[in-house]
């Protein structure tokens, strides 16, 4: 059977079909038992599976309508960012922000509450305008910002359909440039993280965890040149990958050279291979109040976690209103792992970086790794229990269930962590 992207997980659904329209989805949705979408396959557990059937919708038109005059586009649930916004630049428009790779499907993305980087930039959930979803019955039910459902049906981790076609705000086209520096200290990052990633448009701070210093910093500025020096650090002299020896033709332009939006926003290339493609990774987005704790507690953690980290990242993500979204009701800063694929060893770690994080807050990424129960899960993502019935409003018999979403959403019980306030 089929793996996901990192090769952990194999799929152990019955079957593996791939719609070329949406009337042919709704006629394999209404017919199946069970059944769950499958997207870009870049989630690191078995949350898109099914003892089912799997449903791809990359056979599906993407479908990239724009409405210049709503400043909205409305795609195909299986098209990819980094084919949206090729059609959106082209046209004179762009989107927002992006996460670091361009090949992740709009509806996957959306739905495990993926995110770029920006004090002011929501997830990537916060541009749905409106969702298209197949429901159990085969029918499709389109909501909006309007529609009281809306908040717990966009970041829905594929529990209430199959999303066939979603709408998404746009803005006039724009420029990027792109610095990497080097050499910024943890005193500096410490005495004043609000400063820092204010700094630009988008900010992002690479390290390893283990040294007195952050190893990159990537700033993305839409307005005017670089600064020449970043709070101490100053700029690459050449063009660095934040994996060590991995190589620099897969990331975007450097150098504070201006270029196209959606050139410059994701940290890799659409044409090669993120990342090195061989690894594991988990996030944890913690309330931007206990940012300062949640670094120190890393930075004390950063010898155990050596021997599997890869890299380290940590980037902002705007308050939204959306209930599953990492960053539901606060501004966060989103801390991220990419792992060596050592699955064992991984797991192995992740319940010492829970015990530090998930007291302050901290809500794990769905579509990545981690350990946490139901019950440690509702402490963080205070509307889990509003999702639950309205998952069970819409789905009745289970349709769209899987043992991931057994897990998270099994019945409360006493978390064994307090969450500080």
């Amino acid at each position: 059977m089929e793996t996901n992207w990192a090769g952990n997980h194999t799929y152990r659904a019955a079957g593996l079909c791939e719609p070329a329209s949406v009337d042919e989805l709704r006629e394999v949705v209404a017919r199946e038992n069970r059944v769950r979408a499958l997207g870009s396959r870049h989630s690191f557990t078995d949350i898109g599976d099914t003892a089912g059937l799997l449903v791809s919708l990359a056979g599906l038109p993407a479908d990239v309508e724009i409405d210049p005059d709503r400043r909205q586009v409305t795609v195909g649930g299986g098209a990819r960012y980094g084919e949206v916004a090729e059609a959106l630049h082209a046209k004179g428009w762009a989107l927002a922000n992006l996460a670091s790779l361009p090949h992740i499907s709009v509806a996957g993305a959306v739905a495990t509450g993926t995110h770029g980087s920006g004090d002011r930039n929501g997830s990537l959930a916060t541009a749905v305008a409106a969702v298209e979803i197949v429901g159990p019955d085969g029918a499709v039910r389109r909501l909006t910002r309007a529609d009281p459902d809306f908040d717990g049906s966009v970041v829905a981790l594929g529990a209430l359909g199959i999303v066939a076609r979603l709408t998404l705000d746009i803005e006039p086209a724009y420029d990027v440039r792109q610095t990497v520096y080097t050499g910024l200290s943890w005193d500096a990052v410490l005495a004043d993280l609000d400063a820092v990633t204010a700094g630009a448009y988008s900010v992002s701070l690479f390290t390893d965890w283990v040294g007195d210093r952050v190893d990159q910093v990537w700033h993305k500025s839409r307005a005017g040149e670089p600064p020449a020096d970043f709070f101490g650090a100053t700029r690459a002299d050449a063009t660095r990958h934040m994996l060590a020896g991995a190589d620099v033709a897969a990331v975007t332009g450097q150098h504070g050279v201006p270029g196209p939006w959606h050139e410059r926003l994701p940290h890799f290339r659409m044409a090669f291979t993120p990342s090195r493609g061989e690894e594991l990774q988990s996030e944890y987005l913690v309330p931007r109040r206990h940012a300062a704790t949640a670094i120190t507690e890393l930075r004390r953690l950063g010898p155990r976690l050596a021997p599997v980290l890869q890299v380290g990242e940590i980037r902002t993500v705007a308050a939204d209103r959306l209930w599953l979204s990492g960053a539901y009701g606060t501004d966060v800063v989103a801390l991220h792992f990419t792992w060596v694929r050592d699955t064992p060893a991984v797991y192995g770690v992740l319940p010492a970086i829970e015990d530090a994080l998930l007291p302050l807050g901290a809500r794990p990424h769905w579509g990545k790794c981690f350990v946490a129960s139901g019950a440690q899960l509702r402490a963080v993502y205070p509307r889990l229990d509003d999702f639950t019935r309205l998952r069970d409003r819409v789905d009745p018999t289970g349709k769209f269930g899987n043992a991931f979403l057994d897990r998270v959403l099994a019945p409360a019980a006493a978390s064994r962590h307090g969450v500080r306030s």
